[in-house]
């Protein structure tokens, strides 16, 4: 009788203990990470159910559009019919769902891409209005993306590895008829992209990346798949070419590049001349995006002025900039023009919004508001302003990033948390935090986004700076915030904690061995902990690419290099707390990078946490898998962060 009456107490002990932690999903597996108290989740929940917008293709006939937006666990396609309407979603899928593209002849059906559980080969698929239903349209397991329609509306050019797995050869197809599919032209290096078609269909034009600084456009003929070179590739000093938009007449196009010096401007390019003319030569900043309307007459465009969008018109005809709406500072991206040629659709985020989407009517200047995403019901209006803020590194150059400050109710010096971009070749703009406002408003963490050489937006010769053998020179420029963190009477520079994703996750890592005594804990999500094994085990279509960025490891001096700098070289250096984080399907920092930095750092005795997703690729975007990332993250920072 006492055996199953003590035996009864311990089930109920055990229930009511596994009902005071959080379960994580089914897709998780654990290491060293501890039960998370559900008591976390109170006065948190809401910070995980901000929604956001993005916008994804006007109907061509109608004043319409595609959007896409999450209501459950994964982003999906809805259909918004006017301003403020209601979101009704067409797109039903366990996995995120990408682009989004009317036929731009009539509207009847659209394409958008897919892949699964984030491995990032993406598939093509057709949607049709009037049934709903849904057609593969792709292999099934290339790497497929890139996707323009034509002009007419009856083809649509996309990218495909489906011949050797890494090269990203050009394929034609009508969607309504799968069986019309071709190939175009077949090409020897994974750096392509289709950019856009002729109004006549008869050209396309195309981009060929090697690297962030050195990018190439290119001229191909829609009926025999001869490609002719636009852009010199024998200049002295190599130039960036962004994605092009075909004047009516054919004989020439608009793009950005900087060739012409230290950033991308937005140029017009005469296609018999092989010239340029720059039109935003006034702007010292990078033209980050455009769009042309249906007529030629409009560009619309956006320049990346230290960090903040600022919205720009351009009248082709008379050749001259014309006055723009203000929008609030933030970031401004989507650019689409309606087929009537007046109304200008764009996506705007800013610290106290998410991303929605607005309409500007380029002949009466009326700004329209199609989505308002939810909040949660928390007041964003009083989330914090970024500051921008700058500091000199180990060779004098100056560093700039972005300064988050708690409420004014958190007094003292407060703990900071420094957020690395990825990349490498990324940079931090001041947006909607999304969840990490709770760090701010809750948990009185002050929180730094630094921008390293080797960012963009500051001219291509900072963004080169980190190359190669200055790999570690990106390092020292946290080195030097860390000392500038000191000098400051509202953060406390004994609580640091560096975290960062991706390319950022490495950084994390070299932080927390160069300057471990200077720190309280890390966090490493996706991160690169080996060079070599990075180089020699990431997706084949990304190798080349990274190698341009990175250094060679087929070349026995950078080999060395790289060798000596990895994290897992220098693991015994890591003293203090970390966390890691990593997508078990990631194709371009594999599950291996996470797993041997564990193992290296167990050895050293300090806790280590990690969190693998068996249904995540790089970074976890499915919103049950982020949300115990972000619980787990707030419990590592009280123990390790603000915990004594």
């Amino acid at each position: 009788m006492r055996s199953w009456l003590l035996t009864g107490i311990l089930l109920v002990a055990a229930a009511v203990a596994s009902a005071q932690t959080i379960a994580p999903p089914e897709s998780f597996v654990l290491d060293g990470v501890p039960k998370i108290p559900a008591a976390i989740t109170e006065g948190v929940g809401r910070y995980t159910d901000f929604r956001a917008a993005a916008f994804a293709s006007w109907h061509p006939q109608r004043r319409e559009m595609l959007i896409r937006t999450r209501f459950a666990d994964t982003s999906q396609i809805h259909e918004v019919k006017f301003p403020g309407g209601a979101r009704q979603q067409l797109t039903f899928f366990p996995d995120n769902v990408g682009g989004g593209s009317f036929c731009p002849a009539d509207g009847s059906i659209f394409i958008f891409s897919k892949d699964s559980d984030g491995n990032e080969f993406a598939q093509l698929y057709r949607y049709d209005m009037a049934s709903g239903d849904i057609t593969l349209l792709t292999d099934g397991k290339s790497r497929n993306g890139s996707a323009v329609w034509s002009s007419k509306g009856d083809r649509i050019a996309y990218t495909s590895t489906r011949r050797d797995g890494k090269d990203s050869d050009i394929y034609v197809m009508d969607p309504r008829d799968p069986k019309s599919d071709k190939l175009l032209i077949q090409l020897e290096t994974p750096g392509w992209w289709v950019s856009s078609w002729s109004h006549d269909d008869a050209s396309l034009l195309i981009g060929e990346t090697v690297s962030a600084n050195e990018s190439y456009l290119w001229l191909v003929d829609t009926a025999t798949g001869k490609k002719t070179a636009l852009t010199p590739r024998d200049a002295a000093q190599k130039s960036a070419w962004g994605g092009g938009a075909f004047a009516p007449d054919g004989k020439n196009f608009y793009t950005t590049t900087d060739a012409d010096g230290e950033f991308r401007q937005l140029v017009q390019f005469d296609i018999a001349s092989g010239k340029h003319k720059v039109l935003s030569g006034g702007i010292p900043w990078d033209v980050e995006s455009f769009d042309l309307s249906d007529d030629g007459k409009w560009l619309a465009f956006v320049a990346n002025e230290d960090g903040i969008s600022t919205l720009h018109l351009w009248d082709t005809a008379a050749g001259k900039e014309m006055p723009a709406p203000k929008l609030p500072a933030g970031q401004v991206s989507s650019l689409s023009w309606h087929k009537n040629n007046r109304d200008l659709a764009l996506a705007l985020v800013s610290a106290r919004a998410t991303s929605d989407i607005y309409s500007v009517d380029v002949s009466t200047g009326k700004v329209e508001r199609w989505t308002e995403s939810e909040t949660a019901g928390i007041r964003t209006d009083r989330f914090s302003e970024p500051q921008l803020i700058r500091w000199k590194s180990f060779d004098d150059r100056t560093i700039s990033g972005f300064l988050y400050r708690p409420p004014a109710k958190f007094t003292g010096k407060r703990p900071v948390l420094m957020l690395i971009h990825g990349g490498p070749e990324g940079q931090y703009r001041p947006g909607f935090l999304g969840r990490a406002n709770y760090y701010l408003n809750e948990l009185g963490i002050a929180l730094v986004f630094p921008n390293v050489r080797g960012s963009t937006g500051y001219g291509k010769t900072f963004l080169q700076l980190d190359d190669g053998f200055r790999r570690e020179d990106s390092v020292k420029d946290i080195g030097a915030l860390l000392d500038w963190i000191k000098t400051r009477p509202d953060l406390d520079a004994d609580r640091v904690m560096v975290s960062g994703g991706s390319y950022g996750g490495y950084m994390s890592l070299a932080v927390s061995e160069h300057y471990a005594e200077r720190i309280r804990c890390s966090l490493d999500s996706v991160g690169i902990s080996n060079f070599i094994t990075f180089l020699e085990k990431t997706e084949a279509y990304l190798r080349d690419l990274r190698r341009v960025e990175y250094g060679d490891e087929r070349e026995p001096k950078m080999r060395e290099f790289l060798q000596k700098i990895s994290p897992t070289t220098n693991a015994a250096r890591i003293t203090k707390p970390l966390m890691v984080v990593q997508g078990a399907n990631d194709p371009r920092v594999p599950a291996e990078e996470a797993q041997q930095i564990v193992e290296a750092v167990k050895k050293n005795g300090v806790p280590v946490w990690f969190l693998l997703a068996k249904d995540e690729g790089h970074g976890l975007s499915k919103k049950k898998d982020a949300d115990f990332q972000f619980y787990a993250t707030i419990a590592f920072m009280q123990e390790y962060l603000l915990g004594k």
